[in-house]
């Protein structure tokens, strides 16, 4: 299971702890207010049915018990009725108010105890006040609760629509909170891709973030110290590439002699003299793509260039027919000629080599992007050699089954390298109907 980033993270302790909060008051405001209402309602039933009470009491003896209840001011939301000598006594429109009058209160009452009572009557709430007369009488009054059930939902609703407004409130606090204590993260990690797609002198400001002085620069510090040491790489690599330049050429003039004379040798020195000439010009190879990895700090010289005739140029320099090259789009490319004419020599190098010769050149130019595509039909590129085929000195698995092969292992690192200086990528693909794809992404590419 994927683990959730920091800022989700954070954003949702924010949230969680907001509707904790708000529910928790939300749940106490709740609790007070519907006690406090229900406690004044109660009151305010007690005193109503009191007065009615008193109403009928004094009226007993002289007005009939129905006449008298019907003199009662009870509005909508209060039924009286009367208990007395054993019969129940009410209005007309207050018939049934009896079903809803506990016995245990009706027992209570009898015993000349006043008594309240929450129930429910006709499926609503109501309060039932229980007033005794006499030893014979007592006094009901059902009060009807439907009005401050209608308030407690009210509030309900507006208790929890407060709750999900505070929890939202909170994930907006925490994406801001950690929006702003993720930016400085935010810096060193756009610094660190910077630094790694070639912008060596880029640097975090330490007085950007003065809590984080530290981290800025023991950072600044690291990028120094590892572009002091590629750079002393790269100086180590050009001086002994060029160093040997001198002695590889004296040994390929002296090759060469054995060469033209191998005839006149016997078969064992010819074969030997042989092996001397092929491993001198692949050294010459090798010490060459190292000048050049070397030089690889060098921006792109970027001009109007003729991709199509320089591609098939490159393709007759390598002995293929320049009939394989394809144009979709402009045929006039702003790019670097020096730098893409090598890029198309080693990919057809390579599908020569490994892949049993290139099929296709594809050019493509759109507004924004170039694309160089060679295809081969050999056995393509496996997948645990496709994240590392373009590193240096990494040779696929058919690579290493052609013991008769002349690569370096650094031309498609060159391929990388011509493919980044134009602000690009190379990467590799299976080829439909088998053998490998090779493709250089060049942005910007129009001129």
């Amino acid at each position: 299971m994927k683990k959730a980033g920091l800022r989700v993270r954070v954003i949702a302790g924010f949230a969680a702890g907001a509707l904790a909060l708000s529910a928790t008051l939300a749940l106490v405001s709740f609790q007070v207010i519907r006690q406090s209402l229900l406690s004044e309602r109660e009151r305010t039933a007690v005193r109503a049915a009191y007065y009615d009470a008193a109403i009928v009491w004094s009226g007993l003896g002289s007005q009939e018990v129905g006449s008298l209840l019907r003199t009662l001011d009870t509005g909508d939301s209060r039924r009286a009725v009367l208990y007395r000598d054993g019969e129940w006594y009410s209005r007309q429109a207050d018939t049934g108010v009896t079903d809803a009058i506990p016995v245990a209160l009706q027992r209570e009452a009898g015993d000349g105890i006043p008594s309240v009572q929450r129930v429910r009557a006709e499926g609503r709430a109501a309060l039932v006040v229980a007033v005794p007369l006499s030893p014979t009488a007592v006094f009901y009054e059902v009060d009807s609760l439907q009005e401050l059930d209608h308030t407690l939902g009210v509030l309900t609703a507006v208790l929890t629509a407060v709750g999900v407004s505070v929890a939202a409130l909170g994930a907006l606090l925490g994406w801001y909170a950690s929006r702003y204590v993720l930016r400085p993260l935010t810096r060193v990690a756009d610094a660190a891709q910077e630094i790694a797609g070639g912008a060596g002198k880029y640097r975090l400001d330490p007085a950007a973030e003065p809590d984080l002085a530290r981290l800025t620069t023991s950072f600044n510090h690291m990028v120094d110290e590892l572009q002091a040491r590629l750079e002393r790489d790269r100086r180590f690599a050009a001086d002994v590439s060029h160093e040997l330049r001198s002695p590889l050429q004296t040994l390929a003039n002296a090759a060469s002699v054995l060469e033209r004379r191998r005839d006149q040798l016997d078969a064992r020195t010819a074969t030997a003299a042989g092996l001397i000439t092929d491993e001198i010009a692949r050294f010459q190879h090798l010490v060459n793509d190292l000048l050049e990895l070397s030089r690889g700090d060098r921006p792109a010289t970027r001009a109007p260039v003729d991709l199509p005739e320089l591609a098939r140029r490159v393709c007759r320099d390598h002995r293929i027919s320049p009939d394989i090259v394809t144009l979709s789009g402009p045929a006039t490319w702003c790019v670097d000629r020096g730098r893409v004419g090598q890029l198309m020599g080693n990919l057809l190098e390579n599908a020569q080599a490994f892949g049993g010769g290139a099929v296709a050149v594809r050019l493509a130019l759109t507004a924004s992007t170039g694309r160089i595509e060679v295809d081969d039909e050999g056995p393509g590129v496996s997948p645990d050699d496709k994240p590392v085929i373009f590193d240096r000195f990494v040779r696929g698995r058919s690579a290493n089954a052609r013991a008769d092969s002349a690569g370096t292992g650094l031309g498609l690192a060159l391929v990388a390298q011509h493919a980044a200086a134009h602000g690009g990528t190379a990467s590799v693909h299976d080829r439909p109907g088998g053998g490998a794809r090779f493709r250089v992404e060049l942005p910007e590419c129009a001129p």
